[in-house]
């Protein structure tokens, strides 16, 4: 690289992991275990991912059970779920946490000795694994963790250098400025946009990075729109940021869903009730709060034996708020979760742009559909990380070089304002005028050169936000967690994915509706 560029560091690697949760860790480990040399860089420390905060589970089939797992996929979907896709990812499920656990990750059992399955909304069969009872994601981290992959803490990706040939490489801010990593695959592991909300089960970082790192080099996002609101977020008057969600499994193992006068809240909505895909129990609580003008409903846990020992997690936030959950309510409110979109990928993690891959949240596989099944997200991570690590092989003998290391101006909305328009107009129920008010807002950004970790996210924020809104403005029905009170009903015709790029002049565009399979 030449010396004009302006970069204070450089390095060399065969791949790029971006990111530190489950799926860019069980790639960095597959890839190095196949010996390439890989350099993983997370903008946080060692646990702050959306991994840590997983409480469910892993959804793992086997058998017969297979075939089930992957109707109830599908169902859950809304019709935007890739068959094939479903049906490679869940059958790999067994064999990926077979692998989690050689490495050291340890699941709850019951007294036969056998690893503990739960239930949670939308599943026709317990068959959820669990541990530490409601810290099943901390366990994965801390076990991939432990496996001791290298990582560049504290260092957030700029863009995705390419050339007429693909990916050369990564531009990165870390304290000791911008630096560039050379190498011919990159892969986008940056966990989802919650921070698009001013309320969130996400952590500070989920701030959209890797949507925004992929349209500037080139790939396609699909269904943004879909953004799952998980039903059962620990409600608390004036909350913003990261809240505590209330896992699904607390419903699993028999609390229901009341409202302020003790009625059930999903009685009649769905055959499932409170067991109901999550899109399901969303809507159902937002229309009892609009019909109550109130801005919360109530999970009654206090018939669940043993809740303190299952749920010590969920415990403890409850107690830190000044709720025993043995004894009280728990005031409960829908909030957003989990991007059921991404980055637009196959079950590899491989995008159309050479050497670009996305695994776990960040990518679209076609697994989710319009509305995430629960507990298919580390199922996901686990075993395409695996798979993009594999894929990371194909170009590793081929040499590149980052020949430039400067960084457009970006359009910028201030954080504050985006959260509330966004939480606003595009939340668990939008409408036609709202998305235009969002959009508005959006035009107003301010065309800023980042220089910091900050305006970096704050840019992929504004990036993933107008492409989210240009989605859901441009779907005219209700599908899955993508509901619009100006066109309730789902339209056939919309049974396929929105797919977004940048056009040549920068602007970003909904492309041509392609059919639901096709990459």
């Amino acid at each position: 690289m030449t010396a004009d560029l302006g970069v204070a560091w450089e390095a060399h690697a065969d791949l790029v992991v971006v990111g530190g949760g489950v799926a860019g860790l069980t790639a960095a480990r597959t890839a190095t275990r196949a010996g390439l040399r890989v350099l993983t860089v997370s903008k946080g420390g060692p646990t702050d991912t959306a991994t840590v905060y997983a409480q469910g589970g892993i959804a793992v089939s086997t058998g017969y059970d297979v075939d089930a797992h992957v109707a109830d996929t599908l169902a859950a979907g809304g019709g935007l779920c890739d068959e094939d896709a479903v049906r490679s990812i869940v059958a790999a499920g067994a064999d990926a946490v077979t692998a989690l656990a050689d490495l050291g990750a340890v699941f709850d059992r019951g007294r036969d000795g056998r690893v503990s399955r739960t239930r949670e909304g939308g599943h026709s069969a317990r068959r959820i694994i669990h541990a530490g009872g409601d810290a099943t994601g901390a366990e994965v981290q801390r076990a991939l963790n432990a496996a001791g992959m290298p990582v560049l803490f504290g260092a957030a990706a700029a863009r995705v250098a390419t050339d007429g040939s693909g990916v050369t490489g990564l531009v990165v801010l870390s304290g000791d400025g911008f630096g560039v990593i050379h190498a011919p695959s990159v892969l986008l592991a940056t966990g989802g946009l919650g921070q698009l909300y001013s309320c969130s089960t996400n952590p500070p970082g989920a701030t959209a990075d890797g949507i925004a790192l992929a349209l500037d080099a080139g790939a396609a996002v699909a269904d943004l729109e879909f953004v799952q609101f998980h039903p059962t977020v620990l409600f608390a008057a004036g909350g913003v940021g990261r809240r505590p969600l209330i896992s699904e499994a607390v419903r699993g193992e028999g609390a229901t869903l009341v409202d302020s006068h003790g009625d059930p809240v999903t009685a009649g909505v769905h055959p499932m009730g409170d067991l109901a895909p999550r899109d399901v129990v969303s809507k159902a609580i937002a229309a009892r709060l609009r019909a109550l003008g109130e801005d919360h409903v109530y999970l009654d846990a206090r018939r669940v034996d043993g809740f303190t020992d299952r749920f010590p997690t969920i415990t403890a936030s409850c107690r830190e708020a000044g709720i025993d959950p043995v004894t009280d309510l728990i005031p409960v409110a829908p909030a957003a979760h989990y991007s059921c979109g991404g980055v637009v990928t196959d079950t590899h993690g491989r995008t159309p742009v050479p050497g670009l891959l996305a695994a776990g949240e960040v990518a679209r596989t076609g697994l989710h559909g319009a509305n995430r099944l629960a507990s298919n997200s580390l199922l996901e991570g686990l075993v395409v990380g695996e798979r993009a690590g594999l894929a990371a092989l194909e170009r590793a003998a081929r040499p590149t070089e980052v020949t430039s290391a400067d960084l457009p101006p970006a359009a910028t909305v201030s954080r504050d304002v985006l959260q509330t328009a966004m939480t606003a107009h595009a939340s668990v129920v939008r409408d036609g005028a709202g998305l235009g008010a969002a959009a508005a807002t959006l035009a107003r950004a301010r065309a800023v050169t980042p220089a910091t970790v900050g305006e970096l996210e704050d840019a992929a924020l504004t990036v993933a936000a107008s492409a989210l809104v240009l989605a859901a403005a441009a779907r005219t029905e209700s599908r899955g967690c993508h509901t619009r009170l100006d066109h309730p009903g789902t339209e056939d015709s919309w049974r396929r994915p929105l797919h977004v790029r940048r056009a040549p002049d920068g602007v970003l565009a909904v492309a041509d509706l392609i059919p639901t399979g096709a990459r």
